[in-house]
């Protein structure tokens, strides 16, 4: 086969979002807007939700959450330590403490039994990610966390399942990202689901400066000119038109894209079982996982590589991969302010240097996973020294 270059992620767009982004700017209105409550509407519809509310990224629907939910300094929030940082940032954001728990090693999410040694009384939320799109067991983590209040961090997660509801209907909120990495793109841009009235509201105030209406209520009333009351301190959190437009074609396209990454899902999954150093990932029945990334688990009893030169191998041939994601507990920031011993957290640690995300989005063809299955098949196995930057 002939090299190529097969990124690890692209977003599928086309005509259709071309000409959304057409119309909207015809319209005249870019900000918040119209577009901004359409795509709401459909989205907590598609995930079934009381309400769905757009901002400017997931980092900062998790930090709305956490802000409406009271969190604050002497606070403590139990996030995983196997996630990307903004999990663990936003509870820094408020003043908290974040309490990291460390994984499963075959979903990578936390779990009741990680959890349960981490809760205190000064306990006041959980962030569970659905890391890669697979939802974390949360009847399991509900029954240790009781009151508590669990969060999901939804980044990676739109339109995955977990036992027949919604990732972002299953706690008292869900955040999602639209990244260009993630199954659907409204390239930056996120969400936050609640079934929650009041929460929603609060929410709804604080990402548009703490104003006591909306930019499109005031300038659609009676009497535009009078300017809102501020009775809380906000943010400027929110979603634009033009990002909304481009977001409800995505998401109409939603079913599909994660139909067919379960298709190629499935097809990685057969075709790797026989490189022994390569562990596919591992799903329960009762999951329906959007497959955002597919993460396998490098066997190093069975290979005598490390996790860079198997990627350098792989990208000299034109396949991109990447490591899962970090292990938060082992990066300085976190490590030097919290006194973290990453030690304590082996797992995480493991997965940061023995997971290895392959190519897997709606762009690739059957060559392209012909190729990269192929590539992983014929490593060079004898170590071939990288070059320092």
């Amino acid at each position: 086969m002939k090299p190529r270059n097969i990124p690890i992620a692209m977003p599928q767009t086309g005509d259709d979002e071309w000409h959304a982004l057409r119309d909207t700017l015809h319209s005249g209105w870019l900000t918040q807007g119209p577009k901004v409550k359409e795509f709401e509407t459909s989205f907590a519809k598609e995930h079934q939700v009381k309400h769905a509310l757009a901002t400017t990224s997931c980092t900062t629907a998790l930090h709305l959450i956490l802000v409406a939910l009271g969190i604050g300094p002497g606070d403590e929030v139990i996030v995983p330590a196997f996630t990307w940082i903004a999990t663990a940032n936003i509870v820094v954001y408020c003043g908290a403490t974040p309490i990291f728990a460390d994984i499963d090693p075959d979903s990578y999410n936390i779990t009741a039994e990680t959890i349960r040694s981490k809760i205190t009384e000064r306990t006041k939320a959980i962030i569970v990610v659905h890391l890669f799109g697979l939802c974390a067991d949360m009847d399991a983590i509900k029954t240790i966390a009781k009151d508590i209040p669990i969060v999901e961090d939804a980044a990676c997660a739109a339109g995955g399942m977990y036992k027949g509801q919604y990732a972002g209907s299953l706690g008292v909120a869900g955040a999602f990202s639209f990244h260009p990495r993630k199954t659907i793109t409204t390239g930056e841009g996120g969400m936050v689901t609640t079934q929650d009235d009041e929460l929603a509201a609060k929410i709804n105030c604080l990402r548009n400066h703490g104003a006591s209406i909306s930019e499109e209520q005031r300038h659609q009333g009676n009497r535009p000119y009078l300017l809102p009351d501020f009775n809380v301190l906000g943010f400027n959190y929110r979603m634009t038109d033009l990002q909304a437009c481009v977001g409800l074609v995505q998401l109409s396209k939603l079913d599909k894209f994660i139909n067919e990454r379960a298709q190629w899902a499935s097809y990685y999954q057969a075709a790797l079982q026989s490189i022994a150093w390569l562990k596919p990932p591992k799903v329960a029945d009762c999951y329906h996982p959007a497959w955002q990334a597919y993460v396998c688990r490098i066997d190093f009893t069975q290979i005598a590589l490390t996790s860079p030169q198997i990627m350098e191998q792989l990208l000299e041939r034109g396949v991109q991969t990447r490591p899962g994601t970090h292990a938060v507990v082992g990066l300085n920031y976190y490590r030097e302010r919290f006194a973290i011993n990453s030690e304590e957290y082996p797992i995480a640690i493991a997965a940061e240097h023995s997971t290895l995300a392959l190519p897997l989005h709606n762009r690739m063809t059957k060559d392209d996973y012909d190729y990269v299955i192929s590539c992983l098949k014929n490593l060079t196995t004898t170590a071939i020294p990288l070059c320092e930057a």
